[in-house]
């Protein structure tokens, strides 16, 4: 069965976000300001506060759950084990995807983030699938809040607020439950900053303002700031994070994206014969024997993924923005799916032990949808108003392995 419990999302952001964020929304061209990039290198160098209530929220829980999930996920959620989460994505028939998403075993049920933009028609989707199934699906976005702490500094400061319980196990995806004063908080090394210490919290709506006010308090002494939905892109952009709308959904010429064109497609989808079958399956196989093919090379044509998506640093005056076409030996290859100038942190001494300076840049950076035959390295162009913007093929911006710093890769 399926409850259908009708939340006007975001009701509750719409009346707070500007107090917290000064955003409403949760997509917004990549357009830079001094106080985005002020807020990015707060959150590269100190950390960050988000708040992120405005995602939607489903509780799926019944006797038929995980049955539930493995259809309409590409990642297995009989292998989630509780306080855990993980990646995936609502694909389509075709290996496309309807959304991206992340899921979380709790003990009262799975917990199902989407992307806002989404949320309605995710919930229409899910409904339509639970069909039949003894599955109760429940739409949380109202009666729940959520926040985000990212960056170095981001530990330290939950930490100070915590009055019981403990912080998640240091590793990605790992979740616990504890309390700031009289608050229950539930807490996961989560995030979509590309850093490597960064955490998500959920709690209850009515609560939500009254800790966002201790973690802003408590923040100040470690240089943590409140920063808006703008920098969120930009972080995720360097990061090269998949933004749906841009790296997945549909293409600049109005085609579906497959899935595994994604960078982040590797870890969302699960394919193991015990699998089963689920939405989408078929495709994402020819998808991912494709690009397993691309990785041991020769690079082939495929069908069933004729491009992927690829960092490009650019090299020349000017910033690359979504749609703009991408050319290889003069010929188009795609498009640019995200871009934008980012600021980053000038870093001293030798790595890992290297540590930010007080020094700043600032480089123009994209990820593009191209084809699959454009190697790495390759010197690419970018028709940006009629003007060839030179730029660069490469394998990420920025490396999140040596914490507690996100390190840029600068491209001269």
């Amino acid at each position: 069965m399926t409850l259908l419990k009708s939340t006007p999302l975001g009701d509750w952001h719409k009346e707070h976000g500007a107090r917290l964020t000064g955003f409403a929304g949760w997509s917004m061209p990549l357009h830079y300001s001094s106080g985005i990039l002020q807020e990015h290198l707060s959150v590269r160098k100190f950390g960050g506060l988000f708040d992120i209530s405005h995602m939607g929220r489903f509780r799926v829980t019944g006797p038929d759950a995980v049955l539930f999930l493995r259809s309409v996920l590409t990642n297995d959620a009989a292998r989630l084990e509780l306080w855990q989460a993980h990646y995936t994505i609502l694909p389509r028939e075709d290996g496309s995807a309807l959304d991206d998403a992340y899921l979380f075993r709790f003990p009262d049920g799975y917990w199902l983030v989407v992307n806002a933009a989404n949320a309605e028609q995710d919930w229409h989707h899910l409904q339509e699938y639970a069909q039949g199934l003894s599955v109760l699906l429940e739409d949380m976005t109202g009666t729940t809040g959520m926040l985000a702490v990212q960056g170095p500094q981001s530990e330290e400061l939950l930490k100070k607020v915590l009055t019981e319980g403990t912080l998640p196990p240091p590793v990605r995806n790992t979740v616990s439950q504890a309390r700031l004063e009289d608050i229950d908080v539930r807490i996961s090394r989560t995030g979509y900053t590309g850093e490597p210490v960064g955490f998500e919290l959920f709690l209850p709506t009515e609560d939500t303002v009254r800790v966002w006010e201790r973690l802003v308090e408590a923040g100040e002494s470690l240089g943590i700031q409140p920063v808006g939905l703008g920098a969120r892109d930009t972080l995720r952009l360097e990061a090269g994070l998949t933004l749906f709308g841009h790296e997945l959904g549909l293409a600049p010429d109005g085609t579906p994206i497959p899935i595994f064109a994604a960078p982040s497609a590797s870890v969302a989808v699960h394919l193991t014969p015990d699998r089963g079958d689920f939405i989408g399956r078929v495709a994402l196989e020819a998808q991912a024997a494709a690009y397993q093919s691309y990785r041991q090379g020769p690079i082939q044509h495929s069908e069933s993924l004729p491009r992927l998506v690829r960092p490009l640093a650019v090299l020349g005056p000017g910033i690359a923005r979504q749609g703009d076409e991408v050319y290889w030996n003069g010929q188009r290859v795609g498009w640019v799916t995200s871009g934008t100038v980012v600021p980053y942190w000038v870093f001293t001494g030798q790595e890992p032990d290297a540590i930010p300076t007080e020094e700043t840049g600032r480089r123009a950076i994209a990820l593009a949808y191209i084809n699959a035959d454009v190697p790495r390295e390759a010197a690419v162009e970018i028709n940006v108003r009629g003007r060839l913007l030179p730029a660069r093929v490469v394998r990420r911006h920025g490396r999140s392995d040596l914490p507690p710093y996100f390190r840029p890769i600068i491209v001269q």
